[in-house]
């Protein structure tokens, strides 16, 4: 298993960056790939669900697997036989926080060995989705 990890500096409070991440229904403004969100399962906790509507189509089962705020927050996207989790720590750094990234593409059968190659293509994209993130909470 490949993952792929990054830092993103964030000019809020741990607590700010992390309430806005770890809500699904802020996630178009920020996530290139999205065009919406469905069928949110209530407030973010650990087992919320939602579908994310992505641009070329695809609709991906997603869940909360952890969500320890201001610290952690984490999430499980599944598609066909492919799964991607996605982890944030918030750490704090003047003047605000750093969100600390690690995501993972694994495969079943035909799609294992996209995971690795689909995990390192995608690091730039979420790093560039988490500074567009960044720069909306900072405006």
């Amino acid at each position: 298993m490949t993952t792929g990890s990054g830092v993103v500096a964030f000019g809020v409070p741990p607590e700010v960056a992390f309430d806005y991440l770890a809500d699904p229904r802020n996630r178009p403004a920020w996530q290139s790939s999205l065009s919406r969100v469905e069928a949110v399962t209530g407030e973010p906790r650990i087992g919320q669900r939602w579908v994310d509507v992505t641009r070329p189509g695809l609709r991906p089962s997603m869940e909360t697997t952890e969500l320890d705020r201001p610290h952690r927050w984490a999430e499980i996207g599944r598609w066909r036989g492919v799964r991607a989790a996605l982890a944030l720590t918030f750490v704090a750094a003047e003047p605000g926080c750093e969100v600390v990234f690690e995501f993972t593409v694994e495969g079943d059968g035909t799609f294992r060995p996209l995971g690795a190659v689909l995990t390192r293509v995608a690091v730039p994209a979420v790093r560039a989705d988490l500074r567009r993130a960044a720069g909306i909470l900072a405006s």
